[in-house]
């Protein structure tokens, strides 16, 4: 497989883009911008890492891989080499180790001032934290975020890495530097971009600290509009033992949900009903357990009742409204998400899979970005080509 210079159709077709392997969010970064278009090359170390790689790892589609023993100062220079032609840098090392391995921003910059130089952590570049290890839990643990997730009170409930690695993570990683590279079109002039998942997670929840700020919002779980404490904005399970999602927060769409659903049409929502709503969310309960998911399926479809089953990952692509957007495609024998969002004009679509091994296109990537005597870095093991 040849991979070309621009080989994406996207939106970012033209922007080229350096990752230093990392795990989790930054993958995930450069993943986004190789989904739009970008042309991303991925840096990794001979074998690869713990959590990543090969052929479905969905996190690493989009880009070649190429393997450089970071240790060789041969293999840093010709990641310097590729600076020269990049756009961006994406890096996800603790603060310092980029630095120390001879391909910090001062190295980069010096050789391509317009550079974009991305950097994803947990706790960010500095603090009394900063060269601690962690892990998405603790991220958004101290942001005040984890505290209100859940419907037990007992204790918070964690949505997997998706709020801090993802949410706070990678999504702020990427409007970062694309608001960067916007900027340095204009003045000629790159910067660091300095994504840190707490920083992030606290962005993400300013609805909350508004909330806080306003004396309408309780720091318990479950006792809040959008945490379960209201009974029209809860999980209900149904009669086959599956669950059906309820967000009927509207009185409009409140009344169509109880005329669906067949529970008491005069029973209405008056101010403060949610903070005592024993009595409703019981007969809510039982009525949801009387059919099963599919059943109120047909119940609720094309309805503003704001019901909507909650369906297993490996459901979800045969959802009707799914389908009928292709959110999920079958892509090189994988079923997977496709890029988003989506333009009207320049529409992204998947490119390469992701590489079987760390090394997978060495040669041929670092050819296709005009590095000279690659053959030379394979043969005193600055570089590594590996075969399926």
């Amino acid at each position: 497989m040849t991979f070309a210079l621009g080989q994406g159709t996207g939106p970012l077709q033209g922007l080229k883009v350096v990752e230093i392997a990392g795990i989790g969010p930054s993958p995930h970064a450069c993943m986004i911008l190789a989904d739009l278009g970008a042309d991303v090359i991925r840096v990794e170390r001979p074998g690869g890492q713990m959590l990543t790689g090969g052929s479905h790892d969905l996190l690493n589609r989009g880009r070649p891989s190429v393997a450089l023993d970071l240790k060789n100062p041969e293999a840093v220079s010709t990641v310097l080499d590729l600076v020269e032609q990049a756009d961006v840098l994406v890096e996800g090392m603790r603060p310092g180790v980029a630095e120390r391995l001879g391909f910090g921003p001062e190295e980069c910059h010096a050789r391509n001032p317009r550079l974009v130089y991305g950097r994803m952590t947990g706790w960010g570049q500095e603090g009394p934290w900063s060269q601690a290890a962690g892990h998405d839990m603790n991220y958004i643990a101290i942001t005040g975020t984890l505290h209100g997730l859940g419907q037990v009170k007992e204790k918070p409930q964690f949505p997997t890495n998706l709020v801090g690695d993802f949410g706070g993570g990678s999504t702020y990683l990427v409007i970062g530097i694309l608001a960067a590279v916007l900027e340095a079109r204009t003045s000629g002039q790159g910067q660091v971009v300095d994504a840190a998942i707490v920083d992030g997670t606290a962005h993400l929840n300013a609805m909350t600290a508004a909330f806080l700020a306003g004396g309408g919002f309780k720091e318990e779980r479950a006792a809040n509009l959008l945490d379960g404490g209201a009974p029209y904005y809860d999980i209900y399970e149904t009669a086959d033992g599956e669950h059906m999602s309820v967000g009927a927060l509207e009185p409009q769409f409140y009344d169509l949900f109880l005329e669906a659903c067949s529970a008491s049409r005069r029973r209405r929502r008056t101010a403060g009903t949610w903070r005592r709503p024993t009595s409703l969310r019981t007969l809510i309960a039982s009525t949801f357990a009387t059919k099963t998911r599919d059943e109120w399926c047909a119940v609720f479809d094309g309805t503003d009742a704001c019901v909507a089953p909650i369906l297993k990952i490996s459901e979800a692509p045969d959802h009707p409204h799914i389908k009928a957007r292709e959110v999920f495609v079958e892509h090189e024998g994988i079923v997977q998400p496709q890029p988003a969002p989506r333009f009207s004009r320049t529409g992204a679509t998947l490119s390469h899979p992701p590489a079987p091994g760390a090394g997978a296109h060495t040669r041929e990537a670092l050819e296709a970005w005009g590095v000279a005597d690659v053959e030379g870095l394979l043969e005193r093991g600055a570089a590594v080509q590996v075969t399926d």
